[in-house]
């Protein structure tokens, strides 16, 4: 069956891949995303899995594009329907004129199909079945086999394939020639069978460059050890597992001395989160750099240890890679919804450091940076990525480090200085800038400090009850705040290509949908500044974007406008100027969903769209 208008388009469509959970089918389905990059032609592919092991649907969705976008589009081009609870969704999901691949073995009757796509069964089952006798590889296979078709449907080079599969099992010669083997029955059906190639094509291209494929929790990891951590204590917790993974794996070949094979780090899982931040917060205090990973139900758990690095001014970073909640909510899909509970994380008068990263290029950059800027501030810093980035593998610039940083250990009194006499008052505020001097403890014998505790004191670290003690030290705890807002990563502004009263605000994993979303925009005559967000404290700028447009769309992927209130918040901003644009259902927002929000929002404006005039 054929649809009469079917979509024609070369190195720029949406696949996806519908799937039962446990079936074999995640390596199948990159395996054929790193096909593409292969063949220079930029992919950005989602897994959308179930929080179970096994059984439950799944899909992988890869968008291919040569513009070189990352960011979901939404709709689906080609899918390729292998799970027969999701049949009709996934069939509905389909644009009109695209494709659909399924296994023909079993006889369907017309009606479960659309009139407007053009189908192509293929009885992948049938041939599994002639061909293998062990059930496990029949199941293995056959996601192999449909690898080998969609190379014959796309025009794909089956040598370039078949070179990925040597490659991915070099050493095990008996692995590559069996899924070569599948991959060309699969191939040779098509061509036999079908009309190859259909109007969606791969074609040789130079649009992948030097660019990595990596996903944010690996980044992570890696920024961790370039940042200068030793020390990791956590409690496994999906979707940041992965960090720590990375990170012991990153030690296991940058920390471990090579003259006797000691490790020079330590990864300890604790008994729960609470256990594993306090393992952080001390080892942060005797002078390591400790970080833990974690999700929203460990922030939850963590809230009383935040409180307590607040206040002793202890250094620690915390990588939360965030889901869906409230409880145990959504855990295997994305969400940007841990702002408020990190940035005012514990009881009483509480501001954390937040950094946002877009991708995993940022995810390694500001991973790093948190490090300093924990010591620099003498306080926690939380790095806030999503599932989407941590899980998902993204193309980015490669990683860069300058091999004559130093690390910014902040305010710490040495030795000498302490036995000249140098006056050393914990909670001194010296400089003006809220953030005293500090000493690790057994810098001297007898001097500095030991001990540190949770409760008021005065400027030298007694014990005081005093009211004006207390005002002190929240004071310069509210100084040292502001002293952050110049030390956070600066925001990214991109301007319209005409003068707007229109803006948006936006940060993370939106940044990739955001950036299609403006050219989608534009081409509808809808100009709209933009203005990315990458750290908490806000910037200056970030209130001065806001106050010189008329209204300012802010872009999240939470239920309750985190930043927004925020923004309100710190920025003492009129809430009629923040126009909400929300995205919440667990899959990572779309540039369709983002700007036809706010085309629909300026029509309810009565906003005319600038066209752009054209000679006759």
């Amino acid at each position: 069956m054929s649809a009469t208008n079917a979509i024609q388009s070369s190195n720029d469509f949406v696949i996806k891949f519908a799937n039962v959970n446990g079936s074999g089918s995640a390596s199948a389905n990159e395996l054929f995303a790193r096909a593409i990059m292969r063949m220079g032609v930029p992919v950005a592919p989602r897994n959308i899995f179930p929080s179970n092991i096994q059984g439950m649907p799944t899909w992988y969705e890869m968008r291919v594009s040569a513009e070189g976008w990352l960011g979901r589009r939404g709709g689906c081009d080609l899918m390729v329907a292998m799970n027969p609870q999701t049949w009709d969704r996934d069939i509905a999901e389909i644009e009109p004129g695209g494709y659909l691949v399924y296994d023909s073995t079993k006889s369907l009757p017309r009606s479960r199909f659309r009139e407007d796509i053009t189908v192509l069964g293929i009885p992948l089952t049938e041939i599994c079945n002639r061909e293998y006798t062990d059930a496990r590889q029949r199941q293995l296979f056959k996601n192999i086999m449909y690898v080998g078709a969609l190379t014959a449907l796309l025009d794909m080079d089956f040598a370039s394939v078949e070179k990925l599969i040597a490659d991915q099992y070099r050493g095990k010669d008996k692995l590559i020639g069996a899924n070569v083997n599948a991959l060309k029955l699969g191939y040779d059906h098509a061509k036999a069978n079908l009309s190859c190639p259909i109007g969606l094509r791969v074609e040789r291209a130079n649009g992948v460059g030097d660019k990595i494929f990596v996903n944010g929790n690996d980044a992570c990891g890696l920024g961790a050890v370039y940042g200068g951590a030793t020390v990791a204590a956590w409690y496994p917790i999906t979707p940041s597992t992965s960090v720590i993974e990375a990170f012991s794996s990153y030690c296991r070949k940058f920390r471990t001395d090579p003259d006797n094979g000691m490790a020079r780090y330590a990864v300890v899982q604790a008994e729960d989160e609470l256990a594993s931040i306090g393992m952080v917060i001390g080892a942060s205090w005797n002078g390591a750099r400790a970080f833990t990973a974690t999700s929203g139900p460990g922030i939850s758990l963590m809230q009383e240890f935040f409180g307590l690095a607040y206040f002793a001014e202890v250094p620690a970073v915390i990588f939360d890679v965030q889901r869906g909640g409230p409880s145990t909510g959504m855990p295997t899909r994305t969400q940007q919804s841990d702002l408020i509970s990190c940035a005012y994380a514990s009881h009483g008068d509480t501001k954390h450091v937040l950094l946002f990263p877009e991708d995993p290029y940022e995810c390694f950059t500001l991973g790093a940076q948190a490090f300093d800027l924990a010591d620099r501030l003498q306080t926690p810093v939380f790095v806030l990525l999503d599932l989407d980035i941590g899980m998902n593998d993204r193309l980015c610039q490669p990683f860069d480090w300058d091999d004559q940083r130093r690390y910014d250990r902040g305010k710490v009194m040495s030795a000498d200085e302490l036995e000249a006499g140098k006056n050393f008052g914990r909670y001194l505020d010296v400089d003006g800038d809220g953030i005293p001097w500090r000493t690790i403890p057994g810098t001297h014998p007898t001097k500095g400090a030991f001990f540190s505790r949770g409760t008021t004191r005065n400027a030298y670290a007694k014990y005081s009850e005093a009211g004006t003690d207390y005002v002190y030290n929240m004071e310069r705890l509210r100084r040292k705040f502001e002293t952050a807002k110049k030390l956070v990563p600066a925001p990214v502004l991109s301007r319209a290509s005409q003068p707007t009263r229109f803006g948006a605000i936006y940060y993370g994993s939106t940044s990739a949908a955001m950036a299609e979303a403006s050219v989608l925009l534009e081409a509808q005559g809808i100009h709209v500044d933009t203005l990315r967000v990458r750290g908490f404290p806000f910037a200056d700028e970030i209130i001065d974007f806001i106050n010189e447009h008329d209204h300012v769309f802010v872009v999240e992927q939470n239920e309750s406008g985190q930043l927004r209130m925020l923004l309100m918040t710190e920025g003492e901003v009129d809430p009629k100027r923040l126009i909400r644009v929300l995205h919440y259902d667990g899959t990572p927002i779309t540039a369709r969903f983002i700007s036809g929000r706010i085309a629909n929002a300026l029509s309810e404006h009565k906003v005319t769209p600038i066209r752009k005039q054209v000679a006759s």
